[in-house]
């Protein structure tokens, strides 16, 4: 086999340039493509699926107004309507929506419904959301 070869699964050979000296020009030789296509043949798939549905969910911008609006703090319905000029039947079924995907919570006191971030981790979403749209806009 050539030396300035690598064998990949999928993708039989590809090229790698070398420097003088014999060493390869590779930025991050612990990055290979066998290394990831061996981490994603252990990846329990359903977490790919539930991550899917999760950016999926945060793909509707009056979803997304609805989760920037819980992440200030617990509102109910008839609130986050108001805030958001949106009927309180479709601020309801976004809220479904989320709360089905676990991105809400729903805490009942008499006849009203309040909502707010099921956890942390959504908030972060968010703002790495806006980080990367402020990164794009420059």
């Amino acid at each position: 086999m050539n030396p300035s070869k690598i064998m990949t699964p999928a993708r039989g050979t590809r090229s790698v340039k070398r420097r003088p000296g014999g060493k390869t020009a590779n930025a991050t030789p612990s990055i290979t493509f066998q290394n990831v296509f061996e981490k994603l043949q252990k990846s329990p798939k359903r977490q790919f699926l539930l991550l899917a549905e999760t950016f999926q969910a945060m793909g509707d911008s009056s979803r997304v107004q609805i989760v920037w609006a819980l992440s200030h703090g617990e509102l109910c319905v008839g609130d986050v309507a108001s805030l958001l000029s949106m009927s309180q039947p479709s601020v309801s079924h976004h809220l479904r929506t989320l709360r089905n995907l676990r991105l809400v919570r729903v805490r009942r006191d008499g006849r009203t419904s309040f909502y707010r971030l099921d956890d942390d981790h959504i908030e972060r979403l968010l703002q790495e959301g806006f980080r990367h749209v402020e990164d794009l806009a420059r």
